[in-house]
């Protein structure tokens, strides 16, 4: 994609000394490690002076954010501007030196009394611990008005002294041990639960990228009985809402669907959720599940009733390498 390259927009520069202090964009988890893979939620709040509605998002993105895959969004067009970065970085073991470095969402309409966010998968790379990557946002309304978020703090000044400050994401040191590979064997031994006929064992979850809204499950389910059950209901503590969903191809296309009569579990055989098939979705998480965490869940079967487990929580690894590689 060629880069076209934007002057600053005349309507700016009569507008902006008179732009009453608006809430300012911000990102939904302003920290990232070092070298994670993330999710940068920019929250957008309201439209431009006047009360217009947002219609475009423009985000430039920091040196040191690479492979950067934005969400799209109903309504939206999206456009991802490419360029050369100014250092080589490795990413899954590949140097990576260009990739985006702009992303727009365009010819939308987001009124300004309502709030919206813009998703940015990447990964902070080679960025020294206590660095703030600033992203320099414009929104756009119409033709007739734009709020410019751009200011950088220099050394030593506060970022809230400014009027229309870029949102940052501040990055902090790797925790010890995230990055291990110390499994032992307690992370196979997943509690078994037998509830009637049924066993429930391997209950997983992977941890959740920060800012990733949305965790997911897995279980196995034997039956030893002679009759069918159904798994009809999930339900967490830690989630706001819980769903079964299954992960089916139609016409081609991976689709994801929500199955609101559950999953049968028949008689003599196992059921087993896997990332790729069938699998729990928790929404509304409170706390981002992290690895080695035990999240608890009631299962709700149509004949043997409710069954209290535990989840592991897992390394997100192999959810980021499924990414890059689909």
């Amino acid at each position: 994609m060629t880069i076209r390259k934007v002057t600053a927009l005349g309507a700016l520069a009569a507008v902006s000394f008179s732009i009453p202090a608006l809430a300012h964009t911000s990102f939904v988890n302003p920290t990232a490690e070092q070298d994670s893979t993330i999710v940068a939620a920019l929250q957008v709040p309201h439209g431009c002076e006047g009360g217009l509605a947002t219609t475009e998002v423009r985000v430039e993105l920091p040196e040191g954010f690479i492979a950067a895959k934005p969400q799209p969004k109903p309504g939206w067009e999206l456009e991802i501007i490419s360029a050369d970065y100014k250092k080589t970085y490795s990413n899954h073991g590949k140097d990576v030196k260009s990739g985006p470095v702009e992303i727009r969402w365009k010819d939308g309409d987001l009124p300004d009394a309502f709030y919206d966010t813009f998703n940015i998968q990447g990964k902070v790379a080679g960025v020294d611990a206590g660095t703030a990557l600033p992203f320099k946002v414009t929104q756009l309304c119409g033709a007739k008005g734009s709020v410019k978020w751009d200011q950088i703090a220099e050394a030593g000044q506060d970022p809230h002294s400014l009027d229309n400050p870029a949102p940052t994401i501040k990055v902090v040191a790797k925790k010890a041990g995230a990055a291990g590979h110390d499994h032992g064997a307690a992370d196979h031994m997943a509690d078994v639960v037998k509830v009637g006929a049924l066993e429930v064992s391997g209950a997983a979850s992977k941890a959740m990228l920060p800012g990733q809204p949305v965790g997911g499950g897995f279980v196995t389910i034997k039956n030893d009985g002679t009759s069918d059950d159904r798994l009809v209901a999930v339900a967490s503590p830690l989630a706001g809402r819980a769903e079964i969903h299954e992960m089916a191809m139609v016409n081609d296309v991976m689709k994801m669907r929500k199955l609101d009569a559950g999953i049968v579990i028949p008689a003599g055989k196992t059921v087993e959720l896997t990332p790729g098939g069938l699998h729990f979705m928790f929404f509304n998480v409170s706390k981002p599940f992290a690895e080695g965490d035990k999240v608890p869940v009631t299962l709700t079967f149509e004949k043997a009733g409710k069954v209290d487990v535990m989840m592991d929580v897992g390394s997100a690894k192999g959810e980021q390498e499924h990414h890059h590689h689909n």
